[in-house]
């Protein structure tokens, strides 16, 4: 069979509200999640050994081939549907890791969507979601791979649609922990940060056909509820977050999941490509993206 190709968009939470602790310890998020036009590229080559290689500028920085989302993926999906056909990935990394925006989960969810190919199942097969779930909390969002509110531990989705939002993406190459993170929120099992008051005067999101500056103004009430404990074990993300707030033309910007990386939303591309190069120039260890949120 030809070779199998899919690409592993990277994931940006416009938002990210943590509604509580459960007391099984997995934390409840509400999230609205779009996606970028950046991506990792990963290919399938059908054949009777599952096998990964990496490639691609930030191949060095995947870790041992064993640990990868990409294998947990596969083999999870092999243990539930037997002589799954599997065969030989290749990983072109090009997203940071540890960085917030889905790298991993991106990567395992292209993963499910080319075995599915191969396999000739549905996306919505049961078996499929379910290795989703199991994979990584962020992992079923980034299978459907489009603009959604999710809830829960990731389980819930609730399409969305958004205007395509020009767009900086900046991560200072310094992976985060998302478990030190959510230590450092400090949350018990069974306590909720969000009382139903809350939850009732959150704003209702623009419909379809909504523009950029309705959607910045409603996501500016809301907030990214791990980036004041992320910017506490990496001070790092205040310089980039202040390096996107001074941008000429930026309507919003925050960080994205648990950090580090940063994103700012505007509405004139050229004022993003600018704003781009001009971070690059003042930083250039920094991975800087310029391109657009759907």
């Amino acid at each position: 069979m030809t070779m199998l190709v899919d690409e592993a968009r990277a994931k940006v939470n416009l938002s990210l509200r943590v509604v509580g602790r459960r007391t099984d310890g997995y934390h409840d998020l509400e999230s609205v999640v779009a996606f970028a036009d950046c991506a990792d590229r990963l290919t399938l080559e059908p054949g009777p050994e599952l096998k990964l290689e990496t490639a691609g500028p930030l191949a060095a920085e995947c870790g041992e081939v064993a640990d990868n989302l990409v294998i947990k993926a596969a083999r999870l999906l092999a243990e539930r549907i037997p002589d799954l056909k599997l065969g030989a990935f290749t990983l072109e990394k090009v997203l940071p890791v540890a960085a917030g925006i889905g790298g991993g989960s991106a990567d395992a969810a292209a993963t499910l969507r080319l075995l599915a190919r191969l396999n000739g199942l549905s996306l919505d097969d049961a078996r499929l979601q379910e290795v989703a779930l199991l994979t990584g909390a962020d992992v079923p969002v980034c299978l459907l791979s489009r603009a959604c509110d999710m809830a829960g531990v990731g389980e819930t989705l609730l399409p969305m649609n958004l205007p395509n939002m020009p767009c900086v993406m900046v991560n200072p190459r310094i992976p985060v922990a998302t478990k030190d993170v959510f230590k450092a929120l400090g949350l018990r099992p069974g306590q909720l940060r969000v009382g139903a008051a809350a939850v009732i005067e959150t704003p209702g999101w623009p419909s379809a056909g909504a523009s950029i500056g309705a959607w910045v103004k409603v996501l500016a009430v809301v907030s990214n509820d791990l980036q004041a404990p992320a910017k506490k074990i990496e001070p790092v993300i205040g310089d980039v977050l202040n390096a996107l707030r001074s941008a000429e033309g930026v309507r919003l910007a925050r960080m994205s999941g648990s950090g580090a990386t940063c994103f700012a939303i505007f509405e004139e591309a050229g004022r993003a490509q600018a704003a781009a190069e001009k971070i690059r120039r003042d930083h250039p260890t920094w991975w800087v993206h310029a391109g657009t949120l759907s």
